[in-house]
């Protein structure tokens, strides 16, 4: 089902081709505003009890796009360097592996896809560094680890919930 939070969601599909401007005005926009619907779009689906499957993949999705094409862009223009990158990306490492995990244990069909608490926390924490590094603010290497951290954090949790899942089920 189509709702006004997955629009809100979408939303950051054209955003994150605004950061392909030079304009430091318009990425610093293009962030925020995504930032913005990210939180938004989470906030009337549950207000409006609209939460969709559809909404638990795309809202993800779409701050996955606009992370990557920041990231890829402020790579091309040497901002950080590629482990960094890759470091920051961690989270969605796991989460493929844990998909893989889904798929090849027969559980992709019963498995109740929504957002966790280190992933917000990791989306969070992926937005505030792509403005630091916007505004040419110099992170310490070591600061990059905490990605390493919070993907394994979500990883965990992933499983967590796979466990509470199939107890419910049971029930």
């Amino acid at each position: 089902m189509f709702s006004l939070s997955n629009g809100l969601s979408l939303l950051r599909a054209p955003l994150a081709l605004l950061f392909l401007s030079q304009s430091l005005t318009l990425r610093l926009s293009a962030i925020i505003l995504a930032m913005f619907t990210d939180a938004l779009d989470g906030f009337l689906a549950r207000k409006r009890r609209s939460t969709t499957q559809l909404g638990a993949v795309l809202d993800p999705a779409m701050d996955k796009l606009f992370v990557f094409i920041a990231l890829s862009v402020l790579l091309y223009e040497h901002q950080f360097e590629i482990w960094q990158a890759l470091a920051m990306i961690t989270r969605d490492m796991f989460l493929c592996i844990f998909g893989i995990y889904l798929k090849l244990s027969g559980k992709w069909q019963a498995y109740q896809f929504r957002s966790i608490r280190w992933g917000k926390a990791t989306t969070a924490l992926q937005f505030l560094v792509l403005i630091l590094l916007t505004v040419k603010v110099a992170i310490p290497s070591f600061a990059y680890f905490i990605f390493f951290i919070f993907g394994l954090l979500a990883f965990v949790e992933l499983f967590q919930l796979v466990k509470k899942q199939a107890t419910n089920a049971k029930s």
